[in-house]
């Protein structure tokens, strides 16, 4: 296949011109990656916070929501979206606890955050509002480094790293390494103006800008990332605070974590098939941030396909000279059949794995991670080779998913 060869460069190429420009924003703005602007101005906060079979979390979010170092703070509106277990039991007892807890319990399960979501923002009166999980905890400093941004009347959305957890299992450091990348490199979008979600752990909105944007799409199945494409399209801008955190609990189990990536994958296609005829069009957005989403989104498959290709074409090629060789009664195997040829498209694989990695550990080091500790040994190669390979595969999943309309929230 002579355009293989063409295909495979262009990709190193898209690879490396991404992570080149993320070096290069960080050399530039190295120095106050950690800079945020204090507030002028005290806002009213109103925090959301949707709720369902979330009794093992929801008692310490809700304290850690109350504990936050923030004297404004309007409201915590939590919607019970009929929740089956203890959560509407501990709920009671909480609001005795904290005057300023309502509690909004459905009848009838609205089936996802985004309607939860929205049925909360009817009844919240604050200037600014706070959207957490139910399984989410965020950092007693977060409002005061968070609050500042909106002092620019042109910002509608502000967030925060999240961070994993619980990192006792395997697959849970893998998830914690993955969301510091995930983190630092959003900070990287924001001096771009390209911050494309704002994710639902702990974000918080201009009101004027939620209703400018009607609220959250209630059928989308990521609703934070078209919430921020929504934003982005009706021009206005987003910001990344490195200098504070949000923790999160992250699938402790692989179905579990399959199924949220899933997830994150379908709300991701249901986006750019939204937002399709804006490409091209609309600054940033049109320009930056949906070709970056598309070429992010859609690189891994294509490396799935030359993967799948070239190992198709040497089983096939294999199998055929193993039968000419019986037919022939030649020998099956030879010394040169254990001889691995090294040449440029060889090479440039390699060059991008360690640019990765070192872009990994560098990442990790500029956000205090401990890097040289035991158990990180496996985490980084497999991280990098196991771990983000399986993407691709879950967006082939994900598409069929979608193109059969087989998907939900929960």
């Amino acid at each position: 296949m002579a355009v293989l060869p063409f295909i495979y460069l262009g990709y190193m190429f898209l690879s490396l011109y991404m992570l080149s420009l993320f070096l290069l924003v960080y050399f530039r703005n190295r120095k106050n990656m950690f800079e945020y602007p204090k507030a002028k101005k005290q806002y009213s906060v109103s925090f959301i916070v949707p709720a369902y079979n979330e009794g093992g979390s929801i008692e310490d979010s809700i304290k850690h929501i109350f504990s936050i170092d923030y004297k404004n703070i309007r409201e915590v509106i939590v919607i019970n979206d009929a929740s089956t277990d203890n959560t509407k039991e501990i709920l009671k007892k909480l609001v005795k606890k904290y005057p300023k807890l309502k509690v909004i319990t459905n009848k009838k399960n609205l089936g996802n955050a985004a309607r939860s979501q929205n049925a909360g923002l009817k009844h919240a009166k604050g200037e600014i509002i706070a959207v957490v999980d139910a399984d989410s905890f965020p950092a007693k400093d977060s409002l005061k480094k968070m609050l500042g941004f909106f002092d620019d009347p042109k910002v509608g959305a502000v967030t925060v790293p999240v961070l994993g957890r619980n990192r006792n299992k395997f697959i849970e450091e893998l998830q914690a390494l993955e969301y510091k990348v995930i983190a630092f490199t959003r900070k990287l979008l924001d001096y771009l103006d390209a911050v494309y979600v704002t994710p639902g752990p702990l974000a918080l909105y201009r009101r004027k800008a939620l209703e400018d944007i009607k609220g959250f799409d209630e059928k989308n199945m990521t609703q934070d990332i078209e919430a921020t494409w929504h934003l982005a399209h009706n021009g206005w801008d987003r910001r990344m605070c490195l200098n504070s955190y949000v923790a999160s609990t992250v699938p402790s189990k692989f179905w579990g974590w399959f199924k949220q990536r899933r997830r994150w994958n379908i709300g991701g296609l249901q986006c750019i098939g939204k937002y399709r005829k804006s490409l091209f069009r609309k600054g940033i957005f049109g320009w930056f941030i949906i070709p970056l989403f598309v070429v992010s989104t859609f690189l891994g498959l294509l490396g799935l396909s030359i993967f799948v290709y070239l190992m198709a074409s040497r089983v096939i090629s294999r199998f055929l000279l193993t039968r000419y060789s019986i037919v022939a009664g030649t020998a099956v195997l030879t010394l040169d059949d254990f001889y691995i040829t090294l040449n440029i498209l060889n090479y440039l694989g390699i060059i991008l794995f360690f640019f990765g990695l070192i872009f990994t550990i560098v990442t990790l080091k500029i956000l205090n991670e401990k890097i040289l500790r035991k158990k990180n040994i496996l985490t980084y190669p497999v991280y990098l080779i196991i771990y983000l390979a399986a993407y691709p595969l879950i967006m082939v999943d994900a598409i069929i998913h979608l193109a059969i309309g087989k998907y939900r929230w929960r």
